[in-house]
């Protein structure tokens, strides 16, 4: 089995729940991302501040984390006169991301104190008036971001088998920068999600073949969809899927894990988590939730929910059925540490 998905599973079994990351774009925007600049070319151009990102989010303390190639799909890329650089910047993305998972380690103090560090940030802190505390690896996966085209199928803007092909080509260049993984997210509209998902599936198998990987060692390819509520109290994307509509096709096509991220808060995720629990007991379920619904404010985007606050919330959201927790826009390492740091007063780490 892949190892990646090997964890994911046997963490399912055990009952603990693995943390990811949370968002990318604000991290960004403050290490000087311009409006209408495309953050995927920050992967060649500026790769030191990408690379910021993720190792914050590994020495929160994360299980696994993303990379920079949300928009890097050819189409939004379309958007900077980049389409060109699709396989380029995105196996720039998970060069970067991988290389930073790759310092993960675990440092041991002591009998009972574990702590997560990348090795670039914990050498600075190491001293030689005592002995040095034991180092040893610590196992962080990469799943490559993949969201929409920005286009809409029903308004014939692109066919099922364009949106196809731009997937594919940057799930080729997620797999040669070196991903564990990929993770189609924020997705609306159903067909498309399951394009995506294909797409990823078969990018993989040239590796597959030339490792000679059987169908259980390929890459898992993780789906999630964004829900809003309607005014008759059901979950459903932008396009009308409702959950049961849009997980059913994309597990079809191929996930082998599900799940909901941006929209709401971890109030909204409760619910929508509970209702893909009655009709899926088994894949398991990844949450990437807003810290609650933005408001402006001053010239300001503000996000309501801190880190204490979500992470209040996080014992309930297992409770539903979640298996992998992490979060979108508005949070950040701070809220990844107090994830990590409930889920081990819990014994679920």
């Amino acid at each position: 089995m892949n190892k990646f998905y090997e964890t994911i599973k046997k963490a399912q079994v055990a009952g603990r729940v693995l943390v990811s990351d949370g968002a990318w774009g604000t991290f960004l925007h403050q290490r000087g991302l311009e409006p209408g600049e495309c953050p995927e070319a920050w992967n060649r151009t500026r790769p030191s501040d990408v690379a910021a990102v993720a190792r914050s989010y590994v020495d929160a303390g994360a299980d696994m984390i993303l990379t920079n190639s949300f928009g890097g799909n050819p189409f939004r890329l379309a958007h900077f006169g980049e389409e060109s650089r699709c396989f380029e910047l995105n196996k720039a993305a998970a060069e970067i991301s991988r290389t930073e998972a790759d310092r993960a380690r675990i440092i041991r103090s002591g009998p009972a104190k574990i702590q997560a560090f990348s090795a670039e940030t914990a050498r600075p802190g190491l001293t030689n008036t005592e002995d040095p505390p034991a180092w040893e690896p610590r196992q962080v996966f990469v799943a490559g971001s993949m969201g929409p085209s920005g286009l809409m199928l029903a308004m014939g803007d692109v066919s099922e088998q364009e949106l196809y092909e731009g997937f594919r080509l940057q799930a080729q260049g997620l797999l040669a920068g070196g991903v564990q993984g990929f993770c189609v997210e924020t997705m609306s509209d159903p067909i498309e999600a399951v394009c995506a998902v294909r797409a990823a599936r078969d990018a993989a198998q040239v590796p597959a073949a030339k490792n000679g990987w059987g169908a259980d060692r390929q890459p898992p390819v993780f789906c999630t969809f964004t829900f809003a509520k309607t005014t008759d109290g059901e979950y459903r994307t932008m396009t009308g899927a409702s959950v049961e509509e849009a997980i059913t096709a994309v597990k079809e096509a191929g996930a082998s894990v599900i799940g909901t991220n941006c929209g709401g808060g971890f109030t909204q995720m409760i619910e929508i988590v509970k209702e893909i629990r009655s009709f899926d007991a088994q894949t398991p379920v990844l949450v990437h939730a807003n810290a609650g619904l933005p408001r402006y404010e001053d010239g300001k985007t503000i996000f309501p929910e801190g880190p204490e606050f979500m992470a209040s919330m996080l014992n309930e959201l297992v409770a539903a059925g979640t298996n992998i927790v992490g979060g979108c826009c508005g949070t950040g390492p701070d809220h990844i540490r107090a994830f990590v740091r409930v889920l081990e007063r819990a014994h679920k780490r």
